[in-house]
C-alpha cells in the first residue's frame, strides 16, 4: 500500500477543470489576453474585455477556460482553486460561477433619466463634455432622441452654444453633435487669433542719398579755399531758457498727479533704471525713478504736463488763481539733462586765449 502511494505523483494543487479541458493544447503562437481581475472590479466589465480580446484572436471553448484562468490574480485565483476538482466543464459554466462570486462588485444598472444628472464640470470644455455625455448615452443604450436633447441642454452652462440651441432648437442628438463640432472649430480659430503675435510693420525703404553725398563718393571735389581763422565767440553752457516749460500749480502734488490712471496712461514714462542721471545722489525724481533732481524740476515731465494743460486735459487739476510760472525757480538746483548750445573750440590758456604756445 505504501509502495502504491509512492508510485502516484503528488498533486501540486487542486484543478477545477475537467480532464477534457486539461488535455486541450494552446498553440505556442497564441497570444493570450492582457486583462487581469483582482476581485474589486465589475465582473461584467472583465468578462466583456476578455471576450472582446478572444474574439480577435480566436480559440475554442477549452482554450477560453485556460486563458480566463490566467487573468485571475490574488484572491480571485484562491477562489478558483477552491472549486471542486473537475467541476468546470465549459466556459459558459465558468462565466456563470464567476458572475455569482463577484456579483456584489457589479455597478448598478443605469436608468434613462440618469442622463439628466450629467452636467458640465467647471473648467471642462464643450468637446470634453460632449464626449462624456455621448459615452453615457452608449452606456444607457437609450434611443429616446427627445430625452437626450433635453438632457444635453440641461447639462451645459449658459454661453454662446447654449444660446444657439435656444434660438434654433435641435431635434436629434446627432444634430447637436454636428453643431457642436462646428462651434468648437470656430471657437478654436477665434482663440488662435487672440493668441497670435501681431507682426511689426516693416521699415520704410531707405531714402536716396543726397546729391552732395553722391558727388563726394563718385567725383573728386574741388579743393576748398582756405579761409582766415576767426576764433569762435564763447557761448554759455546750460539749459536753453526757451525749452523750459512754464510751471503750473496743481491742486495735488506732482508725484500724486502722475499716479492718476487716466493721466499716467497719457504720459511717456521713461524706463526704470538703476543708473543715476547725474551727480546729485540725494534728490529723487519719482517720474524717472532715479536720483539727480526733484520732480518739480523734471524737464521731461514739465514738457508733457504743459502739453496736457494746453489741450485742456488737466483743467480740473489746476489752481485757477495761479498763473503760469517758470518750471525752475531762480537759484534752485537744475539736476537734469544739460542741453549744450554750440561747441567750444577754445583751449584754456592756448593760442586763441592769449596764452603761450608750445613753440
Amino acid at each position: 500500500m505504501e509502495d502504491q502511494e509512492l508510485a502516484t505523483p503528488p498533486k501540486d494543487f487542486p484543478m477545477p477543470f475537467s480532464q477534457t479541458i486539461m488535455d486541450a493544447v494552446i498553440p505556442a503562437t497564441f497570444v493570450g489576453p492582457k486583462a487581469t481581475f483582482t476581485g474589486v472590479d465589475d465582473p461584467e466589465s472583465h468578462l466583456m474585455a476578455f471576450n472582446t480580446q478572444m474574439m480577435l484572436v480566436g480559440g475554442f471553448d477549452a482554450v477560453r477556460c485556460k486563458l480566463f484562468m490566467s487573468t485571475l490574480v490574488g484572491t480571485t485565483m484562491d477562489w478558483f482553486i477552491s472549486l471542486p476538482d473537475g467541476y468546470v466543464t465549459s466556459f459558459a459554466q465558468l462565466s456563470k460561477l464567476f458572475r455569482e462570486q463577484y456579483i456584489t462588485n457589479r455597478a448598478p444598472l443605469p436608468i434613462s433619466y440618469d442622463l439628466f444628472d450629467v452636467r458640465l464640470y467647471q473648467g471642462e470644455s464643450l468637446k470634453e463634455f460632449l464626449n462624456r455625455f455621448g459615452a453615457y448615452v452608449v452606456t444607457l443604450n437609450t434611443k429616446d432622441e427627445t430625452m437626450m436633447v433635453h438632457a444635453f441642454r440641461k447639462g451645459i452652462v449658459p454661453g454662446p452654444f447654449n444660446e444657439s440651441l435656444i434660438r434654433n432648437r435641435p431635434k436629434t442628438f446627432g444634430e447637436i453633435r454636428r453643431r457642436a463640432v462646428a462651434h468648437i472649430s470656430a471657437e478654436g480659430e477665434v482663440n488662435e487669433k487672440h493668441t497670435c503675435v501681431v507682426p511689426t510693420r516693416p521699415r520704410a525703404p531707405g531714402r536716396a542719398q543726397p546729391l552732395r553725398v553722391h558727388e563726394a563718393m563718385t567725383e573728386k571735389r574741388a579743393p576748398a579755399k582756405k579761409q582766415p581763422y576767426e576764433p569762435r565767440k564763447p557761448q554759455t553752457r546750460g539749459r536753453a531758457r526757451e525749452n523750459v516749460p512754464p510751471k503750473h500749480n496743481f491742486v495735488v502734488e506732482l508725484k500724486d498727479l502722475i499716479a492718476v490712471p487716466n493721466i499716467a496712461e497719457r504720459l511717456k514714462i521713461p524706463a526704470k533704471t538703476d543708473k543715476k542721471l547725474g551727480p546729485n545722489k540725494n534728490v529723487w525724481c519719482e517720474f524717472h525713478q532715479a536720483f539727480d533732481h526733484p520732480i518739480h524740476n523734471c524737464l521731461a515731465l514739465g514738457l508733457q504736463l504743459d502739453e496736457l494743460v494746453k489741450n485742456g486735459f488737466l483743467k480740473d487739476y489746476l489752481v485757477e488763481s495761479e498763473g503760469a510760472q517758470n518750471l525752475t525757480a531762480p537759484g534752485e538746483d537744475q539736476g537734469h539733462e544739460i542741453l549744450v548750445r554750440g561747441t567750444i573750440h577754445t583751449i584754456s590758456r592756448g593760442f586763441s586765449g592769449g596764452g603761450c604756445t608750445a613753440s
